[in-house]
């Protein structure tokens, strides 16, 4: 073996078995100064207000690229040149390296209208980026996404989920209007009034109908705090009645979230928000040295305040430090107070560059042994799936958020003529069975929650058949729209760029 052979191979031991080392000292501080480069130019587009003067020059470099492709003959399907390893999901996407690729540089916030209670944003504008932007102001969205990076493109063409939604539904339903790129370069601002059709069918579409340019989001009257409170629940049963009790409770909490710990043992939390505090009970949560959100859950079973007040971003992106519980697996002594004093000020690293710097053999171990999965499912199969989920991979904590499902078209829907309420139960973490099997224990949940009348997150691994997707979601409208703006020539179906075989 040469030297160059030995000095891959040892690089290829460190990051398998001392990964820590390298995200620790290479990859922590390369994630800080992107994000201090990343905050300081937002800040400075936003004062200038130079974001809406370069929004139509962005658009007309866009369908300049579409008119290429067209030029060309338009023998290779288009998607965005956002490399794979730039988004939120933990795989690439295969199949940008055979299509047309067209890049859109859509990073900034456009206005934020008060009188009309809306925020126009681009789509690649995040949700740290856009709290940073309407907190000060004294306004929020109704569902902001607790990590930092996730987009607001990734939440429209995927889809999105916060602790407000079983008051205020998916991320897609608090969006007014969709700015749209056609595949024959033209423009269209659809709304529900406005093109119906082409606005229900763009949310969990992944890019298939167009290009995203411009969103418009509710916006609503955001306080300093969130007054949140813990209720231990020490059963199953106790646990499903008391989520089912706080989220259809008549005086309506604003945020519910549950974490279980282990089938039996769990916590359900109850926000809302407020200026008045009690001093004592304030803990800002986000602040480097705070232990990572999900322990600090969990320490509720043994003593501590039922009851606290938090900094409003803070409660946002309570999730973001610690990636719910993924660093857990990465930096298993990252949650050490010595660490958090130490270099908790740069945590989490990208994971876009965790990404960039797996090699073959860590995203094989990472296959086989690791499962992130957000499945939704009707909230009366909510004691049934635990134990589902329990049964096939016992990886806790357990996420689960509910949220309301309205009847309106689209992929994804209530299934009724009615809102119904769901439940996101958010699996991440290693399996601690036995007999796990990547594909096979994914694809035995998929087909529960097909039964149980439920759908699966598309940013995670997808083992389901074409017929079983089409089963799964809606696709009647969504057809009908592709065949409307002639897409089957220009863009892939949605299946083709989500199942597992279109990601490495």
């Amino acid at each position: 073996m040469n030297m160059a052979a030995q000095a891959d191979s040892l690089f290829e031991y460190v990051l398998i078995n001392y990964r820590w080392i390298f995200v620790i000292f290479f990859l922590l501080p390369l994630s800080l100064l992107f994000e201090i480069f990343n905050c300081t130019r937002n800040w400075i587009v936003f004062k200038l207000s130079s974001a809406p003067k370069q929004h139509e020059k962005k658009v007309r470099n866009i369908q300049r690229q579409i008119k290429e492709w067209r030029n060309s003959g338009a023998n290779q399907q288009m998607c965005t040149a956002r490399p794979g390893w730039q988004t939120m999901s933990f795989r690439q996407a295969r199949y940008k390296s055979s299509m047309f690729n067209v890049n859109i540089n859509m990073v900034d916030v456009l206005e934020v209208n008060v009188e009309k209670q809306y925020v126009r944003v681009e789509p690649m504008v995040t949700m740290g980026q856009l709290s940073a932007t309407l907190a000060p102001l004294g306004w929020t969205i109704p569902v902001l996404p607790e990590i930092d990076d996730l987009t607001v493109g990734g939440l429209v063409m995927g889809t999105g989920i916060e602790s407000s939604s079983h008051k205020f539904g998916l991320f897609q339903h608090i969006c007014r209007n969709f700015e749209i790129a056609l595949c024959d370069g033209s423009i269209i601002n659809c709304s529900k009034d406005n093109d119906p059709d082409l606005f229900y069918s763009i949310p969990w579409s992944h890019g298939t109908l167009g290009f995203l340019l411009s969103v418009n989001l509710d916006i609503i009257p955001a306080e300093k705090y969130i007054k949140l409170e813990y209720e231990p629940v020490t059963s199953l049963k106790d646990a499903c009645e008391v989520f089912k009790r706080q989220t259809y409770k008549k005086d309506n909490n604003q945020f519910i979230e549950g974490l279980m710990f282990s089938k039996d043992k769990g916590v359900i939390m109850t926000g809302n928000m407020t200026s008045q505090v009690e001093e004592h009970l304030v803990n800002p949560i986000g602040r480097w040295y705070k232990p990572w959100f999900f322990t600090h859950v969990e320490s509720k079973f043994r003593n501590g305040s039922k009851v606290e007040y938090i900094p409003l971003r803070d409660y946002y992106h309570r999730h973001t430090k610690s990636l719910f519980w993924e660093l857990n697996d990465i930096i298993p002594f990252g949650n050490n107070p010595l660490f958090r004093y130490l270099l908790g000020w740069m945590m989490p690293p990208k994971v876009a560059l965790l990404k960039l710097t797996q090699t073959a053999a860590t995203k094989k171990l990472y296959e086989q042994n690791h499962i992130i999965q957000d499945m939704l499912v009707p909230i009366e199969r909510l004691e049934e799936s635990i134990l589902k989920f329990h049964n096939a991979v016992r990886v806790y904590p357990l996420w689960l958020c509910p949220f309301k499902l309205t009847p309106e078209p689209g992929l994804v829907n209530s299934r009724t003529s009615k809102d119904e309420m769901y439940v996101d139960i958010g699996v991440y973490g290693v399996p601690k069975i036995s007999n796990f099997k990547a594909v096979e224990s994914t694809r035995d949940i998929e087909e529960f929650v097909r039964n149980v009348k439920g759908y699966q997150m598309l940013y995670a691994d997808t083992y389901t058949t074409r017929e079983e997707f089409r089963e799964m979601f809606n696709h009647s409208l969504y057809d009908k729209v592709r065949e409307r703006f002639q897409c089957n020539r220009a863009f892939p179906e949605v299946y083709d760029k989500v199942n597992k075989n279109a990601r490495i």
